[in-house]
């Protein structure tokens, strides 16, 4: 558990909440203002509130998350051979955690915090840059059918009945 300021980092980064996919972000580069940007960043966190997460989903491009500050984040991936992984991203590098990882295109994933955490600010780099067009919500029927063995972390990261569609504009 983290002592510092959820609240306040919250407002002095200005993060919002993040439609359908989940968590607070904020949008910090995009390269230009073309619909498919060259590359865009953005500051990202979790709080304590149980639907503070990223829902499953996958991207058409590789996408690099950093730790930041607070409680570490596990991440879980599915990979296209049938396995999962489920990387920690944090600053306990010693203990394996990872301060920056990278997400391969094409791959599902969703993340959390850790058990126990109460915030993290973490931020997510693409290049080419992110826009709706790049992002598929994940069915929640339909990957635990695919990964069985991962099918209580799948359960955790859907939101039953959501829209798997982003808006325009993100």
């Amino acid at each position: 558990m983290t002592d510092i300021d959820a609240d306040a980092v919250i407002a002095k980064l200005g993060l919002r909440p993040l439609p359908v996919e989940g968590g607070l972000f904020v949008q910090t580069w995009r390269s230009d203002d073309e619909p498919a940007p060259a590359g865009t960043a953005t500051y990202a966190a979790f709080t304590r509130d149980p639907d503070s997460f990223s829902a499953m989903h996958r991207l058409a491009a590789d996408e690099i998350w950093h730790f930041y500050l607070g409680d570490p984040v596990d991440l879980l991936i599915l990979h296209p051979n049938g396995t999962h992984s489920t990387p920690r991203l944090g600053s306990d590098v010693l203990g394996g955690e990872h301060p920056q990882l990278t997400v391969p295109a094409g791959h599902w994933f969703g993340a959390s915090l850790a058990p126990g955490g109460t915030f993290a600010l973490f931020g997510n780099t693409l290049a080419p840059g992110f826009h709706s067009g790049l992002y598929e919500g994940g069915e929640r029927d339909a990957l635990v059918e695919s990964w069985p063995q991962a099918a209580e972390r799948i359960r955790a990261l859907t939101r039953p009945g959501a829209d798997l569609v982003l808006p325009p504009g993100l």
